[in-house]
């Protein structure tokens, strides 16, 4: 995977989460981490209706990897969710909408096997039977980091930040089983994990704090190389140096959090039949409510 940065430029009037998803209708857009500051981010996994009870129970079962935001109000739509996020209702996440398109992303599963990556819309893939599901996204607690003094390197360097497989089970649930965490990374100094911590323990519905830290972590998570993730850019310092370079080294450490995208990795693993769809990891689905309005 090259080092060079995935970042594509968008413009600067994409101020609200509304701002992203019309942009997004129509023009290519970057991956969404920095965009819309203080604005929700939400991941997306559409399934057939007969999922849809097993895929609440996982979310259920694992809330850290998979903290369930909200779903279609129905079967089949895409304009109008209902909320399982306490004191907001589905028009205060999410108004003038389509799921199908607003995303600037998406990726299309056919029999658990990914077919198409990276597609602008789902529109000729969606169905009057599909359910869509949002995910809680640690992009949302990014701009209360950076806010603290505590930026993700990841922003500063104009990257997508890298995700990794690991060997955490999720709780099975229904049809889901077999499948593992899937976690997001970003590097901070051993002196600032506990105010990074402390900033993003209150954002339980998007991932909360890190489930792990530390050089030992990438072992005892089971990642085999820090700088190949499975999604996202490869880390890099700000001198442009892969962070697996440093390893052993206390001025920058690698934290993880539980990432949306392990959904995706739980569809690869189960053999769930007909077409599923998901944004591409790192473009995400910009919601209407902020993170001051989702704090515990």
């Amino acid at each position: 995977m090259s080092i060079t940065s995935t970042v594509m430029s968008a413009p600067h009037v994409l101020e609200t989460g509304r701002d992203v998803r019309l942009y997004a209708r129509s023009h290519p857009c970057p991956n969404t981490s920095g965009l819309a500051p203080t604005y929700l981010q939400a991941n997306l996994l559409i399934l057939p209706s007969k999922y849809a009870s097993d895929f609440r129970l996982l979310c259920a079962r694992n809330p850290v990897p998979c903290p369930l935001i909200a779903e279609s109000s129905a079967p089949g739509k895409w304009d109008s969710i209902r909320s399982y996020l306490p004191g907001l209702d589905g028009e205060a996440i999410l108004t003038d909408v389509d799921m199908r398109n607003d995303a600037p992303k998406y990726n299309v599963y056919k029999d658990s096997k990914l077919v198409k990556f990276g597609c602008s819309n789902i529109m000729d893939d969606w169905t009057d039977d599909h359910v869509a599901f949002l995910i809680g996204c640690s992009f949302s607690f990014e701009s209360s980091l950076t806010k603290a003094g505590l930026p993700p390197l990841h922003i500063i360097m104009k990257r997508n930040v890298p995700m990794y497989r690991t060997s955490i089970p999720l709780c099975p649930a229904g049809v889901f089983t077999g499948s593992t965490f899937v976690v997001s990374m970003r590097p901070y100094k051993a002196s600032d994990i506990p105010s990074v911590r402390n900033v993003t323990r209150a954002f339980s519905t998007t991932h909360g704090e890190p489930i792990a830290w530390g050089w030992d972590a990438v072992k005892v998570l089971c990642i085999e190389d820090l700088d190949s993730p499975q999604w996202g850019d490869v880390p890099i310092t700000q001198d442009g140096v892969p962070l697996g370079i440093l390893s052993g080294d206390d001025e920058l450490v690698p934290v993880f959090w539980g990432c949306g995208v392990t959904p995706q990795e739980a569809v690869m693993r189960t053999n769930l039949q007909g077409v599923i769809m998901a944004h591409t990891p790192g473009h995400m689905l910009l919601l209407d409510c902020k993170d001051s309005e989702i704090v515990a």
